[in-house]
């Protein structure tokens, strides 16, 4: 990033013949909870341009070409933009999730736009993206998850040792954990590995991903599906 910023300076600087600094600060990236949060930091900064009041509702947003909304939705052709992530978690076939995807955008717009017309005040975070209970929610989740975290740590150090525990608990072998297996046992340990492994220990989707050897989003769904399984034999 620092060399993105320093050469688009250098070339601003060139053309208009002006000297100095034209970003203020350092660039500095902001702490957020990874997979189970994306969907809503996704919304959140999508929303942006009407809570800024740069558009006024969500057909201008669609349109908007200067964030990844309009990529997602299909209005502005963007190749370099991966928006299969986002639409994974509303389905397989992409016209039903962009239409489901936007549904979910429009369930967060009515509350921005009463904020911005009352002028609210909502409480923040540096360091979180998010509406004012979503922080004060992620900020108590937070605190929960790193004593959770950590007492678990001191037993399961890394993706390995859980497979091992999780397959003898399960009755499985490692192997079949790993194998992409479609069997209703496997299918069961290996949600279980992903939700232990990115709600309770912190791994990200992708780090899982590797080990399985299947896709990010495959993790991702199952780290975030409704039905939580009880993980509190293997904690």
């Amino acid at each position: 990033m620092r060399k993105l910023l320093t050469g688009y300076v250098v070339k601003f600087n060139r053309r208009h013949k002006r000297y100095g600094h034209l970003f203020q600060n350092r660039y500095r990236s902001i702490i957020c909870e990874d997979d189970p949060y994306l969907l809503e930091l996704t919304r959140y900064i999508h929303l942006n341009p009407i809570r800024g009041g740069i558009v006024d509702d969500l057909i201008g947003l669609n349109k908007y070409p200067w964030t990844g909304h309009s990529a997602i939705m299909g209005s502005v052709r963007r190749d370099w933009q991966d928006t299969d992530t986002v639409l994974t978690y509303f389905g397989n076939r992409k016209k039903g999730a962009i239409l489901r995807y936007e549904m979910f955008v429009k369930e967060g717009l009515s509350q921005v736009l009463s904020l911005r017309r009352k002028g609210t005040k909502v409480a923040s975070d540096e360091r979180i993206l998010g509406s004012s209970e979503f922080i004060q929610d992620l900020l108590s989740e937070a605190e929960a998850r790193e004593r959770e975290t950590l007492r678990l740590s001191a037993r399961i150090f890394d993706l390995a040792s859980l497979a091992r525990g999780i397959a003898e608990g399960e009755g499985i072998t490692q192997s079949e954990l790993r194998s992409g297996g479609r069997k209703s046992h496997v299918s069961r340990a290996r949600k279980i590995f992903c939700q232990v492994a990115v709600k309770k220990m912190g791994h990200s989707g992708a780090e899982v991903a590797r080990f399985l050897g299947v896709t990010t989003s495959a993790v991702n769904r199952a780290a975030n599906s409704e039905e939580i399984v009880d993980m509190s034999y293997y904690s």
